[in-house]
């Protein structure tokens, strides 16, 4: 639809409003899916007081808003401390200790970017890192399988 100035007023913004809509749509169809696995020593907030978890919650909401905002957050969520580990060949498994180190996933995040290195950029963005935390994120591309996905 071609809108010159003759155009009534009332037009103009629907014009603008499909246009921006089609210019989201193809940057978005773009992008790329990334998993961030958060992984820290045992509970990283356990040595933190109320007061230093209430600011560090804070942060992650503002990490959390951000990506909502920029429509690169398909979801987000932390993980219990407790859990088991299965593993296993031919039907014969093994029900062991959840983590034999000290080091557990502790949440994760399913983003949006247009390539590994934006996704390792967003991921240094986030909060984990702030407050004395030994943390480290693994960024990982969602495969793309026929029928799966």
């Amino acid at each position: 639809m071609h809108c010159n100035l003759k155009c009534p007023l009332f037009i103009k913004p629907f014009v603008i409003s499909v246009i921006n809509f089609k210019v989201q749509l193809l940057i978005t169809k773009q992008m790329k899916e990334f998993m961030l696995i958060i992984r820290t020593q045992g509970d990283h907030l356990a040595n933190l007081s109320p007061q230093q978890q209430q600011n560090h919650l804070g942060k992650v909401m503002k990490y959390i808003g951000g990506l909502t905002k920029t429509e690169r957050l398909n979801g987000a969520q932390p993980l219990e401390m407790e859990g088991t580990l299965i593993s296993g060949t031919r039907g014969k498994f093994k029900d062991g200790p959840f983590n034999e180190s000290k080091e557990v996933i502790a949440g994760y995040f399913l983003i949006k970017a247009n390539d590994l290195k934006e996704a390792v950029e967003i991921a240094k963005e986030n909060p984990v890192f702030e407050d004395g935390t030994n943390a480290r994120i693994e960024v990982r591309p969602i495969k793309i399988m026929e029928g799966i996905n």
